[in-house]
């Protein structure tokens, strides 16, 4: 009969369990689609340059979403878990405290602190054969700089394609119609400065 108590406390730890890990990914998903995000008045023109760029408009159909973007891959659990309650009670508490959402809101600011907190690995979840570029070389050898890095040379992916999604534009984009796609590169990043 010792085995009786373990085994009560262990199926009653599953009957409460199993409910609340349930309610907490189910949150976890509906919260996680553009339509969520933009649901706030001050993510709203972010939202906006994000639907006519080349993550949703491409000839692959693919859609890079928020979460994908902003947030560290779903298979890093904890820190995935940790950093959407993080940025999700930020951006719940920024939006009740401000007067006026729309207007404090200072959208260059807040692209930059997200450029700043941006990891390669976030875009190579996406972006994962950068190294075969057949028909750019140039691009070739840029990738394989920010993925084996020098010491002191390291880069971020932002730092050459700062100018992809949230930018305000007054027509859809759609990547197959396009011009092949030229990076800003470097130089840009130091024409801001």
């Amino acid at each position: 009969m010792r085995w009786y108590k373990p085994a009560v406390w262990t199926f009653v730890g599953v009957l409460l369990g199993f409910p609340v890990f349930s309610m907490t990914y189910y949150t976890m998903v509906r919260t996680s689609t553009p339509g969520f995000c933009a649901s706030c008045h001050e993510i709203r023109p972010a939202w906006e340059a994000w639907k006519t760029s080349t993550h949703v408009n491409n000839a692959q159909g693919f859609v890079a979403d928020c979460m994908d973007c902003h947030l560290p891959a779903p298979h890093d659990t904890v820190n995935f878990f940790y950093s959407k309650t993080y940025h999700g009670l930020k951006d719940v508490y920024a939006h009740f405290t401000m007067s006026n959402p729309v207007e404090e809101y200072d959208r260059p600011a807040m692209r930059e602190r997200a450029y700043a907190s941006f990891k390669n690995e976030q875009c190579q979840k996406c972006h994962r054969n950068i190294l075969y570029l057949p028909g750019n070389r140039g691009a070739m050898l840029a990738h394989r700089t920010i993925l084996n890095p020098r010491p002191g040379y390291e880069r971020k992916c932002v730092d050459c394609h700062r100018n992809l999604v949230h930018v305000d534009r007054q027509h859809y984009q759609y990547k197959q119609f396009l011009p092949p796609y030229r990076a800003t590169g470097l130089n840009f990043q130091l024409q801001i400065r």
